[in-house]
């Protein structure tokens, strides 16, 4: 009978020693070769009747080898089901295992020594003391609704052409060629086309532009004309050259100048931005605008707290975790071994990772809030049916057709699936704190400290 033996190594670290007597793969290896013989197509023997000696001496090795670590593998797996023992990734084969000779002329007991990690019982303290964390708010003033008009004016309105450059605010439309000093194209030379509010033309190319018109031509050194800041920011976009070209020469000519005039205020504009919302009058115009920013702002506020939630349960969740085992599962467990170097640099992102996971998985089966495949597709169809405008299901006929076309689309299921279940997550875990509204303006909500600053006080 095979022997299976446990023993600590670290925190919810251990070792799984199974040892085999011959009598437990023997019979396995046996029955391996057989179903080999039957269907190897080896040349000069019919299919099936190929003498048990060519197949030993062809395969033998490989599958001797191959069984007996399938019988610990599989020795190993039924003891860790019935001791329940829940384990992260996969159990490993320990290095001193790795050296078992085995001769398949000679059969003797082996041992294999394998190392998993344990996943960790734990308890979620925020949200057994219901923590405090502050939800903001973000109120939509006059100002803030009057910039998105202008933005949406703007966004709607046309380009008219000037004579010549009069104000930052205008668009100059030009090109460059790489040139020498004279102002000669260099042979091979690229053709860079550039549209640009005058606000934002390099500070010393502006006085040579102003008050110009289309054709003008000017010979530069981006060296000369842009300040130390903006000039590798002016050499990478628009010229697209390398840090070495800053003293080399370029030709800008200007093609065009224009204006934008922003879209009146008045029907034709509430009809392009809000088509076929039936909007006549600047109020009612105002007033959609307006619902639409609190709308978005609500998102950012909401996703802000969301952030919080993510830090505090991650920073303030009391886990230990076999670091030693999970550095060289990240280090042989992918698709491609890491370096060492690769896993200490990824490592504390990893954790971050699995942290949460434990965290979420214990909160999403503690309270039943598994997505199921049924609900994943009751979403789709309801969304397919609200994008045709279809309010019942009995004037699609068409539906089935197309569910059954969704169903192979695993993108979709995936993401539809994932976006379930962070929505049933967050909604719960909304319910589990203190939360206090704090109302503020864009500007102090912008000037908040990252979430991930705000809780970085790390529990280990």
């Amino acid at each position: 009978m095979a022997i299976v033996n446990r023993e600590a190594l670290g925190t919810l670290h251990e070792k799984v020693s199974v040892q085999l007597q011959k009598e437990d793969y023997l019979p396995q290896f046996e029955q391996a070769l057989k179903n080999y013989a039957k269907t190897a197509n080896i040349p000069g023997f019919r299919k099936g009747a190929v003498p048990s000696g060519v197949v030993k001496k062809m395969v033998g090795k490989s599958l001797f080898y191959e069984q007996i670590v399938k019988t610990a593998s599989k020795h190993l797996e039924d003891h860790l089901r019935s001791e329940k023992i829940v384990i992260f990734g996969q159990p490993m084969m320990m290095a001193t295992t790795e050296k078992v000779v085995v001769d398949m002329e000679h059969p003797v007991d082996v041992k294999f020594d394998f190392e998993i990690g344990l996943k960790p019982n734990f308890s979620i303290k925020p949200i057994q003391e219901r923590q405090k964390l502050k939800a903001y708010n973000i109120a939509i003033t006059p100002e803030l609704l009057a910039d998105e008009i202008d933005r949406i004016q703007r966004r709607s309105g046309v380009v008219e052409e000037q004579p010549t450059i009069t104000s930052n605010d205008d668009i100059v439309y030009c090109h460059f060629y790489e040139c020498d000093a004279e102002g000669k194209i260099v042979s091979g030379a690229h053709k860079i086309e550039e549209t640009v509010l005058f606000d934002k033309v390099p500070q010393g190319l502006k006085p040579q532009l102003d008050g110009k018109g289309p054709d003008t031509k000017v010979v530069f050194r981006p060296v000369d004309v842009c300040t130390e800041e903006d000039l590798p920011k002016f050499l990478k976009d628009p010229l697209k050259a390398p840090a070495t070209h800053a003293d080399h020469h370029y030709v800008l000519t200007l093609t065009k100048v224009g204006k934008l005039i922003p879209m009146a205020m008045g029907e034709e504009l509430y009809e392009k931005v809000f088509p076929g919302g039936q909007i006549k009058e600047e109020e009612a115009f105002k007033e959609v605008v307006s619902q639409q920013l609190a709308f978005e702002y609500a998102r950012f506020g909401r996703e802000r707290l969301h952030n919080e939630i993510f830090e505090l349960l991650v920073h303030n969740t009391d886990i230990s975790i076999p670091v030693p085992f999970l550095k060289r599962w990240l280090k042989e467990g992918g698709e491609k071994p890491k370096s060492e170097l690769e896993v200490e640099h990824e490592f504390s992102t990893f954790e971050h990772q699995l942290r949460w996971q434990l965290i979420t998985d214990k909160i999403i089966s503690e309270n039943k809030l598994q997505v199921t495949r049924k609900d994943v597709l009751d979403d789709v169809k309801v969304r397919v049916l609200q994008y045709f405008g279809v309010t019942d299901e009995a004037d699609a006929p068409w539906i089935n057709t197309y569910m059954n076309k969704v169903v192979q689309d695993e993108k979709m299921m995936d993401e539809t699936y994932k976006r379930l279940q962070t929505d049933r997550l967050f909604g719960f875990l909304e319910q589990q704190f203190e939360i206090e509204m704090v109302q503020v303006t864009e500007e102090e909500f912008s000037q908040l400290p990252s979430a991930h600053a705000a809780h970085h006080h790390h529990h280990h």
